[in-house]
């Protein structure tokens, strides 16, 4: 959409399926962009947004001059933008395994914005910011990735809920949300990612990275991107579940008589998609594989029966059965600690 401003401010009049024809879309995505140029601009005032329509047929862009170099002007932060930006600075030039170079740049770029915000640079003294052990994993890795060195992890995996022992040639860290390491793992013989704060061990090896030659994945879309070759699960959702097909990547979704979903999807760890059941209740349920289904119809009467150990202890007045009829059941144990 950046070059389609810069294309249309050269070409005034500019035909539909001209530009459609350029940039190699249909004339409907073109104009769903069109519609949403209007709300971009230098800020949020009326002449500062990009004023640009069409008849169907032509494109016209009214202010152009909206973007010319000198309608631009200098950023200003406000009082909380700018302690939010010094507070993030300041906390991540500390992260253990930042490069040297790294930090000093960022400290010269928190000195100058500190300089600029004046009075308002004063609050963000008064905060900090503290990273859990993550940080030493992500030294490790980061520096395993540097010298091209192979990794030795124990890592939680709570789909299983197993801890298993790994060695991984590191790839590249990610971070969508939390912090991953990209690598080969050797256990598998696949390509797995592997979230930070999930490694229980790490040790630097002696022996050399040597990962075979994979394309990098675009994870824009997803974290998780299942491959071809993944097994296939179906789960049947009805109306209440149909938010599964928006947040998990899916083959097809088919729609059922009840306003439900059936959806066919692929995972590296069926098992890993028990919870999502759990989470479904009533809403949904694993169709296939057959096995899946069967640990997830398991896991639920495991999950029933403990609470029916819960209401157990409340009917014996071991706890206050007040809190266990409440929408977050929360008990004293016998030894005094909250259950």
């Amino acid at each position: 959409m950046l070059s389609l401003v810069t294309y249309l401010r050269e070409r005034p009049g500019a035909r539909v399926e001209d530009v459609a024809r350029a940039f190699g879309i249909t004339e409907d995505e073109l104009v769903s962009d069109l519609d949403v140029l209007p709300m971009c601009g230098t800020s949020f005032r009326g002449g500062d947004l990009l004023d640009i329509d069409t008849d169907g047929e032509r494109i016209w862009w009214h202010n152009p001059a909206a973007l010319a170099a000198e309608a631009a002007e200098p950023l200003r932060l406000a009082a909380d933008e700018a302690t939010a930006l010094l507070v993030a600075a300041r906390a991540v030039s500390t992260l253990p395994g930042l490069r040297e170079s790294d930090r000093q740049a960022l400290l010269r770029a928190t000195a100058k914005v500190e300089a600029a915000a004046g009075e308002a640079a004063g609050a963000s003294s008064r905060l900090s910011v503290t990273f859990e052990s993550e940080g030493g994993v992500f030294a490790d890795v980061d520096r395993a990735i540097a010298e091209r060195r192979r990794l030795w992890i124990r890592y939680y995996s709570p789909a299983r809920d197993e801890v298993t022992e790994r060695e991984i040639d590191p790839i590249r860290l990610v971070s969508v949300g939390h912090t991953y390491v990209e690598a080969w793992c050797r256990r598998s013989e696949a390509r797995r990612t592997f979230r930070l704060d999930r490694v229980a061990e790490i040790k630097i090896l002696d022996e050399p990275s040597a990962p075979p030659e994979i394309e990098l994945r675009d994870l824009s879309e997803a974290l998780v991107q299942p491959a071809a070759e993944d097994p296939e699960v179906v789960v049947e959702v009805g109306p209440g579940g149909r938010w599964v097909a928006e947040y998990y990547p899916h083959d097809s979704a088919d729609e059922l008589p009840d306003g439900g979903l059936r959806i066919t999807l692929r995972t590296p760890e069926p098992a890993s998609l028990r919870r999502l059941a759990l989470r479904l209740g009533r809403d949904g349920r694993i169709v296939s594989p057959p096995e899946l289904a069967d640990s997830a119809r398991q896991a639920a009467r495991e999950a029933l029966a403990a609470y029916d150990g819960i209401e157990a202890l409340a009917a014996a007045g071991v706890v206050d059965a007040a809190e266990v009829r409440g929408p977050h059941a929360v008990a004293d144990g016998p030894d005094g600690r909250r259950a």
